[in-house]
């Protein structure tokens, strides 16, 4: 059996943590052992995020310990797994005991755990990659376990599972993400059978709860190529029940001068595009949902051939629906129907003349989430065409210089009225309410329409001259 510690050579900090943990395990007779995606990583030279033990016995008892000797006082149990989590630094370690489980058909939520040996224990797991282990007691430090070819396969950069991956995927449907995003992000390849079984059981992630079907698909958004990943999902059947609203783009043939002719794999280059340019996770999805209602606005004009008239102000509302479903977070929700309404604002700018009125209505709309709506913009240029690409390109810094422009003449990011609600209600005998909101988007619009200079004292001239007109409407 082969000792591996020396793929710890470049990782001095997590070597010492492991080491110290071989020294507790030996002194208080337990075995123990670091599994699963720390082996894998440690074999792909990948820095690791985290540490994952797998000790024969308690593996909460065996977590306090640890615990109680590095002086952490913290330990997060989860007894009905025999598991905790220890929020170590820099580098936190789950602690979970040796054990083989069985599912109902309707869940992925284990019905029966049993305690096993190593052998038993690694069986369970997803991938013959991940599936195994390295030795921690001094006299064994680095000996690598792996019974199931988990090395041979990670050459092979192929995604095979340990038992029957009708099984494998049976048991717990989410593995089928799993196996989408450990090929986007560590370029593996899923194995032929792996992949058909997929394609049979794709139904049976409606079993797994929303939140964590959300996490692993923004884990796949999340890495360096997420096409990778989102062409597996729609390939295998798993987008139509994941994200139906993008799986219906396949087939969706548009004529736009910038586009791919098929929707989906437009959406798709702009996801990668916008990988490239952002590391930010909400960008990418961003990039994947804003052209989401272009398959419901779609129309077929004689002359223009396909429209997708209003399909961002359609795309913004259908947000609410997908954000509930998807039990997305308010601000990611908001922050995605910010992009979707306004992603065609600086094109359209980049084909006309600009003013700054039309500028300035663009950096207030999009307001702190500015330089994210032009990196979307931007990623929207999916054409291979080498010369559409240098004039479109031209045209679009043209329209960044003159907001460099505006934005340092008027300081617009944060814009809001010179004249604030608390002067508008006094002035007026107002409560706070609608009337006062009207008043100050009034003189918001008239400043962004340069009917009035941007200084309190036109504001303040300009609110005294409609301010009857208002209060005489409530």
């Amino acid at each position: 059996m082969a000792n591996i510690q020396h793929l710890l050579d470049s990782q001095p900090k997590p070597r010492l943590i492991l080491e110290k943990i071989g020294e507790i395990a030996a002194t208080c007779n337990k075995e123990v052992y670091v599994v699963g995606g720390v082996v894998r990583d440690l074999f792909l030279n990948r820095k690791l995020k985290e540490i994952d033990l797998m000790v024969i016995g308690d593996g909460i008892e065996f977590a306090k310990i640890i615990a109680k000797n590095m002086g952490i006082k913290k330990v997060i149990q989860f007894p009905k797994f025999s598991t905790a989590h220890i929020p170590s630094r820099p580098i936190p370690i789950e602690v979970a005991a040796a054990r083989e489980e069985s599912y109902n058909d309707d869940s992925r939520k284990p019905k029966e755990i049993v305690y096993t040996d190593l052998k038993g224990d690694l069986l369970r797991r997803d991938f013959t990659v991940n599936a195994m282990a390295m030795g921690l007691l001094p006299d064994q430090f680095g000996k690598l376990h792996d019974p199931y070819n988990g090395v041979k396969d990670l050459m092979a950069k192929q995604l095979v599972t340990p038992l029957d991956p009708d099984e494998t995927f049976s048991e717990d449907p989410l593995r089928m993400m799993r196996a989408a995003y450990f090929a986007s992000g560590l370029g593996l390849r899923i194995e032929d059978q792996c992949f058909e079984s997929m394609k049979r059981q794709a139904n049976r992630i409606n079993i797994v709860s929303q939140e964590r079907i959300t996490t692993e698909f923004t884990k796949i958004l999340s890495t360096s190529k997420p096409s990778v990943g989102l062409n597996i999902l729609q390939k295998v059947g798993l987008m139509e029940f994941i994200f139906p609203e993008i799986h219906v783009m396949v087939g969706m043939d548009q004529t736009g001068e910038w586009h791919h002719k098929d929707i989906f794999q437009h959406t798709m280059q702009v996801v990668d595009n916008g990988a490239q340019l952002s590391d930010k996770m909400e960008l990418r999805f961003a990039a994947l949902v804003h052209d989401i209602a272009k398959p419901k606005t779609r129309r077929i004009d004689k002359l223009k051939g396909y429209t997708f008239h209003g399909h961002d102000a359609v795309g913004e509302r259908m947000l609410n629906k997908v954000a509930r479903r998807m039990k997305l977070s308010n601000e990611l929700k908001d922050y995605l129907k910010k992009l979707t309404l306004l992603h065609l604002r600086p094109i359209a700018l980049a084909k006309k003349e600009i003013t700054d009125s039309a500028i300035r209505r663009v950096m207030v709309a999009a307001g702190e989430d500015l330089d994210d709506l032009l990196t979307l913009c931007r990623a929207d240029i999916t054409t291979k065409n080498p010369r559409r690409v240098k004039k479109y390109m031209g045209n679009f810094e043209r329209v960044e210089t003159k907001m460099k422009d505006v934005y340092e003449r008027d300081s617009l990011k944060a814009f809001q009225s010179p004249v604030r609600g608390e002067e508008i209600m006094a002035e007026c005998g107002l409560k706070e309410g609608r009337v006062v909101g009207l008043i100050k988007k009034a003189i918001e619009d008239a400043i962004l329409d340069e009917k009035i200079d941007n200084t309190y004292e036109a504001a303040f001239a300009y609110f005294m001259e409609i301010k009857d007109q208002y209060i005489e409407k409530q």
